[in-house]
């Protein structure tokens, strides 16, 4: 991989990819997956023995079945590759806690009071965390529409980030009916 940030000559210790997707299913609810894949960039000796250069030490996924109000219907936590493999696993059942709550309203403070610690894995509860942004842009233009309808309802993502505050360049440019409108922080799954 060319060195494009750093002056000095670097050797690849470690790559976490973290990957999600979201499908729509034939019954109308919505699958959320994602995956989490540590490797090493040299051989990587570990208590439970020595893993190849390249050969994961994690490959994670959770899956999660959600309606369209984002409220988590089924979870699914499967382990292929972790340090001790084996042991590492025992936690994935505990993952349907995650059954009944929602996406949007309170989940991160759950999350933690859910999986802090021994409760939970590590490795899963970061794939948790990703979850209600990646449910928001599998419904963006599905459900939550993103363009401005005509119909006196501010589109979802206005006042959600910097960019796009009620205030700013871009609205102005692209949503001009809400420019000027009040900026109103947005905060989601506390």
């Amino acid at each position: 991989m060319p060195n494009t940030t750093s002056p000095v000559a670097r050797e690849l210790i470690h790559t976490r990819k973290i990957s999600t997707q979201v499908f729509l299913r034939e019954d109308g609810l919505w699958d959320l997956e994602a995956s989490l894949i540590d490797t090493k960039g040299k051989d990587f000796a570990l208590s439970s023995g020595v893993r190849p250069k390249g050969e994961a030490i994690h490959d994670m996924t959770l899956c999660v079945t959600i309606d369209s109000s984002f409220n988590i219907v089924a979870a699914k936590a499967t382990t292929k590759a972790a340090p001790y493999l084996g042991h590492c696993q025992e936690i994935e059942p505990d993952y349907s806690k995650l059954v009944g709550l929602n996406l949007v309203k309170g989940f991160r403070n759950a999350l933690k009071e859910l999986f802090a610690g021994v409760a939970g894995c590590s490795h899963m509860t970061e794939l948790c965390s990703v979850l209600p942004t990646v449910a928001i842009q599998g419904f963006a233009g599905e459900i939550i529409k993103v363009t401005d309808q005509g119909n006196g309802q501010m589109p979802f993502q206005l006042n959600g980030c910097h960019a796009l505050r009620t205030d700013g360049e871009a609205v102005k440019k692209y949503h001009s009916a809400w420019f000027g409108a009040p900026v109103v922080s947005k905060q989601t799954s506390k």
